[in-house]
């Protein structure tokens, strides 16, 4: 690949995971402290981006595959949606406040598929290529992480405004990236390909299925840490909340590189079994930390980020490639991603919402809560898909490819 090519998809990849980082992770403490939305609303405003990526399929397969430049659609998408971002970041009142930000994510997510697949097309050898770039996105979350902290914006809406000005940056850089004329030109696509309807003959394995409901039951108690961790560390007195979650980033890097050692030696089975458990654990450190001596089991629950991540999502990839025979190989991975990412995460955001809501009291004019039992549920779980995985999954046979 062209240094040239390489240094576009680079930031390209930087600033698309900067804009969702800016505003991702701290808008629960925006929402429940200065606008004091109740729990299940501060769910419904994070369920956007589960909804946009049950419906970001059908845009990218029905039109920008078939008809658009793949930069020229990410360039207007991220333009419409800085003009969304700052509209929202205008809005106190929940009834307009989610109906914008769903139409922001709207826009949003097709242009995680949109960056890859451009990406994709650009390179001689994806395999050794594309994790060289990629990993540009996750340092792009953590320096928007330590933006915010550095701007004290954690609860305000400058979070909004400054993913806005990122997303405009973006939108004017993608009409300078490679051309990449629309993949599927003349095609038909149909309803079955766009949500990879035709991985369902892999459910008739009794361990595939185990595996696809196993993804969708875990999904659901994930959005609890990506909805309320940062106004629970609020809550506790922690300073510099976004810079402290970056974190987990950071360990996601580490644990990504170390990830073929661990994968060779335990298996799928173990590594999607190591990935539940450590989510039940981070919970129940959540849980007994506090914002005094007991502290470290907070920072450690965050740190433990690239073992969730790493150890479930990119093994679960890796074995969905595995069973999936090549001709439906992508409808697979497209099918486990509208589980997990869309519905998994939608139900997710509304039971962490009601949940949350139910250990909400009134201190003054300040909405607090009882964190303890807040935490313990989604630890529980998670230890009981854990469980289930256990007793029914069986790793495919023969060595990890």
């Amino acid at each position: 690949m062209p240094t040239a090519t390489r240094l576009k998809l680079s930031v390209m990849m930087f600033l698309q995971y900067f804009v969702w980082g800016a505003w991702y992770v701290t808008m629960g403490t925006y929402l429940l402290r200065t606008l004091q939305f109740s729990g299940q609303e501060s769910g419904l405003a994070y369920s956007t981006t589960a909804l946009a990526a049950m419906v970001s399929p059908f845009f990218v397969g029905l039109v920008a595959d078939r008809f658009f430049a793949t930069e020229r659609i990410l360039a207007a998408l991220h333009l419409v949606g800085a003009l969304l971002l700052l509209y929202v970041s205008t809005l106190t009142d929940f009834s307009t406040f989610y109906p914008v930000l769903l139409g922001y994510t709207l826009c949003y997510m097709p242009t995680l598929a949109l960056t890859n697949s451009l990406s994709f097309h650009h390179m001689r050898d994806p395999g050794r290529e594309f994790p060289g770039i990629r990993v540009l996105g996750t340092i792009g979350w953590i320096v928007a992480g330590f933006a915010i902290s550095a701007l004290h914006a954690e609860s305000v809406a400058l979070q909004f405004r400054l993913a806005a000005g990122a997303s405009v940056v973006l939108g004017l850089f993608s009409f300078v990236l490679p051309h990449t004329p629309p993949a599927r030109v003349g095609h038909k696509v149909t309803t079955r390909d766009i949500l990879g309807l035709d991985a369902l003959e892999l459910l008739k394995e009794r361990s595939f299925a185990i595996f696809v409901i196993g993804s969708f039951l875990i999904c659901i108690p994930l959005q609890f840490y990506y909805a309320f961790t940062n106004p629970y560390l609020t809550e506790l007195g922690v300073t510099n909340t976004a810079a402290i979650q970056t974190m987990g980033q950071m360990s996601e890097i580490g644990f990504m590189l170390v990830m073929p050692f661990f994968f060779r030696r335990l298996g799928v089975k173990w590594m999607l079994l190591i990935g539940m458990a450590t989510w039940a654990l981070r919970y129940v450190l959540f849980a007994f930390g506090d914002g005094g001596p007991l502290l470290w089991m907070v920072y450690l629950g965050i740190l433990v980020h690239g073992i969730c991540y790493d150890f479930f999502f990119v093994t679960g990839q890796i074995y969905v490639d595995q069973k999936a025979p090549l001709h439906i190989r992508g409808a697979a991975q497209g099918f486990i991603a509208f589980v997990t990412l869309g519905v998994g995460m939608f139900v997710g955001s509304y039971m962490s919402g009601w949940v949350v809501d139910q250990y909400t009291y009134t201190q003054g004019t300040a909405q607090l809560h009882t964190w303890e039992p807040i935490w313990l549920i989604p630890a529980g779980f998670a230890a009981g898909v854990l469980v289930l995985f256990a007793l029914f999954f069986r790793a495919p046979e023969g060595k990890p490819r």
